[in-house]
């Protein structure tokens, strides 16, 4: 198959791991945008391998489908990404991720000591939240959320 006819989905599905289906919902998705041969037949740019494993991958991070198509949209469509245009996507998604590993660092650091007590109530523990404080301040688990009690 020359390179300028593009990719088949099988073709595809075999260089990304991904079954044809998926590749059909990402593409309804906005994620990838195939064309359509002579005979009708989708076809994939080469590029596509990438962006298909850069969704697997933020999947793999708990980023959402359209926060990954927002992502994508900032790539060019008439040519393959350069690795300037990966590293421009990359600043947002870092920065999502260090924000990530600050929460899951501080619940990995404090939940034993929740869990550990006992009373499993935020009204009663009178050691991170007596007189239950942290209502006045929303609602879920505010420390484990960022605030910090006075």
């Amino acid at each position: 198959m020359a390179l300028n006819e593009g990719l088949t989905i099988g073709a595809l599905a075999k260089r990304t791991g991904l079954a044809v289906s998926a590749i059909r919902y990402y593409e309804t998705q906005g994620l990838i945008q195939p064309w359509r041969n002579a005979g009708g037949q989708r076809r994939f740019a080469r590029a596509d391998l990438r962006r298909l494993s850069f969704v697997m991958i933020a999947q793999q991070f708990g980023f959402t489908l359209p926060h990954i198509r927002a992502q994508l949209d900032g790539l060019p469509n008439g040519r393959t990404p350069t690795k300037a245009d990966w590293s421009a996507i990359s600043i947002g998604f870092r920065d999502a991720l260090d924000a990530r590993i600050q929460t899951l660092t501080k619940l990995r650091d404090n939940l034993d000591g929740c869990i550990g007590c006992g009373c499993l109530s935020l009204e009663a523990c009178a050691l991170y939240n007596p007189q239950d404080k942290a209502a006045a301040r929303g609602e879920g688990p505010r420390y484990l959320m960022g605030d910090t009690p006075d």
